[in-house]
């Protein structure tokens, strides 16, 4: 009798084991799937949340001044790191406030006067003074911003840049 009194109590101390081992598992894959979910509902509430918009009008111009007009020699491109744009002033005498973001992915595009050209170091798109695109993989031309001339003082409006395909003569400031 011993002996079976033994084997029950074993089995007994198995069940036991086995009811605890499960429990915590259940717990466990609760808890995963709990934190799953979570994620997932976090994940579809940002795609459903509108996004800040950088070109409502209601936001405020934020304004450099570039400096004095007779400043910028034609046919040059002064850099201003702070508006994170260039300035170019054009053979005949007009400005143009272009960005430093490549249209391609998006790397800082520096100014070769040598080759007269914007050159990106990431995948060679290459422009032109006005911005327009001479050598892809770049899709579009570089994003301007609005350049205004008040008491001989070049103005350059940061706020918000402007998308385009390729340069429009309206687009160019004169003095």
């Amino acid at each position: 009798m011993t002996r079976q009194k033994i084997q029950q109590a074993s089995q007994t101390t198995r069940t036991v084991e086995n009811k605890a081992r499960r429990s915590l598992l259940n717990g466990l894959w609760l808890t995963l799937s709990g934190l799953a979910l979570a994620e997932i509902a976090w994940l579809v509430g940002s795609f459903l949340k509108p996004l800040k918009s950088n070109g409502s009008p209601d936001r405020p111009a934020k304004r450099i001044d570039a400096g004095p007009t007779d400043r910028f020699a034609p046919n040059t491109v002064t850099a201003f790191p702070q508006g994170r744009f260039y300035l170019a002033c054009l053979k005949d005498g007009g400005f143009l406030a272009l960005s430093r973001r490549c249209t391609h992915l998006g790397c800082t595009v520096p100014w070769d006067p040598e080759k007269e050209q914007f050159a990106c170091p990431c995948h060679a798109s290459v422009f032109d003074i006005r911005g327009n695109v001479i050598q892809s993989p770049a899709p579009r031309a570089l994003d301007r911003f609005a350049v205004s001339i008040e008491n001989n003082r070049v103005k350059v409006d940061i706020s918000r840049p402007i998308r385009r395909s390729a340069l429009g003569k309206a687009e160019v400031t004169y003095k």
